[in-house]
């Protein structure tokens, strides 16, 4: 019993005034999506341990597991992308399909700064649509979910997982030499990469990957040095975004960062990851993700993010840009008939108000409703109006 007043590690109770918070900053979200066109999905929560597993999708270590009561190894849903997959490829749609989610995740690791093991997450697929088009509507998107929720300050940074495996088709890259510099431009790692049996200028490509940040600035410097047609596609499909994320205004809150690369397991062409000032962690996720699907034998264009609502509420914290107010604004004592009738008048017309069922003084109330950050009393007495 000595664990009875605290929670698991990584996990947290959420205060009243924040849940309140969060819960509107949730309906923020519901409106936007659907305003998109995007329907919302609630999946179980529960799901086979190999839904995620079987296709390398996550690490079994970083799952919640358990059994059911036929012994079938089960987790706790992970993320919204793969369950959303799931749902669609067991269907007869027809495409595109538009779907959202908000939902609790369940993450076994590291945590800290603001980042926790059970988090709730936004987000949004597009299915079964292909192009820069489809790519921008959710690169869009994603910016208006930061912006809806309150975070103006936002960074969105944009790689391209294919511009990399087109690099190590023009550069002859063994498997083995290309995870090595893979994990190198993860890291920012120069020094590894200039270890490298490459040529000066394949080694300046690589090493640029690491450094280089922009916009079309970074796409008209690595243009002219790139021969493979795959990864010259890539450019040009990210030049395609940039063009319509500038009419929408959006161009502002965009880096192109071809060091971001992501996993190969998983996403298949553009990838973004979403910062704000605050949080060591990126509050935005997504990218195209074409091979998910293929992990149940339909093959079917994806793209989509998330947007962790636990982290951006971390974040409007920390940024001063939060403002919590109580359930109720009134709270009426004094003769209980009297103080009924005008809590249930107050409610008729839209006012959250506490009625007082404990018979407290007028003091003793004016006490209370400081103490909770209520901000007008009202005490009547019997027959008052």
């Amino acid at each position: 019993m000595g664990n009875k007043f605290y929670t698991p590690d990584g996990f947290t109770d959420l205060i009243p005034g924040l849940c309140a918070c969060k819960r509107g900053l949730e309906n923020k979200l519901r409106a936007l999506y659907s305003l998109h066109g995007y329907d919302e999905i609630e999946t179980p929560g529960v799901e086979y341990c190999d839904l995620y597993t079987a296709s390398g999708f996550v690490p079994e270590e970083e799952l919640y597991k358990f059994t059911d009561s036929a012994g079938r190894l089960l987790c706790t849903r992970y993320d919204g992308t793969v369950p959303a997959v799931r749902f669609i490829a067991g269907r007869n749609e027809t495409f595109p399909v538009r779907i959202s989610y908000i939902e609790n995740m369940f993450r076994a690791g590291k945590t800290g700064g603001g980042k926790q093991s059970g988090f709730t997450q936004g987000g949004i697929e597009l299915m079964g649509a292909k192009g820069a088009g489809s790519d921008a509507e959710v690169l869009a998107i994603a910016i208006k979910s930061a912006l809806e929720l309150g975070l103006t300050d936002l960074q969105i940074s944009i790689g391209q997982v294919e511009f990399f495996a087109g690099l190590k088709r023009q550069m002859n890259l063994t498997d083995e030499q290309a995870q090595d510099i893979r994990e190198a431009i993860n890291r920012r790692d120069s020094v590894t990469i200039d270890k490298q049996s490459l040529s000066r200028e394949d080694r300046d490509i690589l090493l640029a990957m690491t450094e280089m940040s922009g916009t079309y600035d970074v796409l008209d410097y690595f243009l002219p040095k790139v021969t493979d047609e795959g990864a010259k596609g890539a450019l040009t499909e990210l030049k395609e975004i940039l063009d319509i994320l500038e009419k929408y205004g959006f161009l502002k809150y965009i880096t192109i960062d071809l060091g971001l690369i992501g996993s190969e397991e998983y996403y298949t062409g553009m990838i973004f990851k979403g910062f704000t000032y605050e949080v060591g962690f990126p509050i935005i996720s997504g990218g195209r993700y074409d091979d998910v699907s293929k992990a149940f034998g339909k093959d079917i264009s994806s793209v989509g993010f998330s947007i962790s609502l636990t982290l951006a509420l971390t974040a409007l914290i920390r940024q001063d840009k939060l403002v919590t107010s109580p359930a109720a604004s009134v709270i009426v004592g004094g003769d209980y008939e009297a103080a009924s009738a005008a809590v249930e008048a107050l409610r008729a017309e839209g006012t959250a108000a506490i009625l007082d069922t404990t018979g407290l003084s007028e003091d003793e109330l004016n006490s209370y409703a400081q103490a909770k950050g209520i901000e007008t009393v009202m005490y009547l007495n019997g027959g008052e109006d």
